[in-house]
């Protein structure tokens, strides 16, 4: 099993509910997601959002506006929608639970034996 590949599902799989939470918090624009996304140490690219948008979009979890920007043409900004809000709510209590089954498994488990020991 490729470690490398199961860490990439497992951060498509969070990639949707990390994108509600930053909107829960402000409007914003596909760059400003990627850039705060970047921060928080998850890389994604344009190709990736936009479909992801898109659908959220079309689901009635977003709605956009455009805006006028001073460096160029104006932006999309996106924003939860009241129903996007109540499923944010839901991926929360989702998040919570699997955060909390998976401290309890590891908790669980005997130890990982450590690498360095030989």
């Amino acid at each position: 099993m490729n470690v490398d590949n199961a860490k990439s599902q497992m951060r498509k799989g969070m990639l949707e509910y990390c994108v509600l939470l930053l909107l829960s918090r402000e409007a914003s624009y596909a760059n400003d997601i990627i850039g705060r996304l970047k921060q928080a140490e998850l890389i994604v690219v344009e190709g990736t959002l936009y479909p992801l948008l898109t659908r959220l979009k079309k689901e009635g979890l977003l709605s956009y506006e455009w805006k006028e920007s001073r460096q160029g043409p104006p932006r999309k900004y996106y924003a939860l929608t009241n129903e996007g809000r109540s499923f944010l709510n839901g991926l929360d209590d989702a998040w919570n639970e699997l955060a909390r089954t998976v401290m309890l498994l590891k908790n669980m488990a005997p130890q990982l034996p450590n690498q360095q020991e030989g």
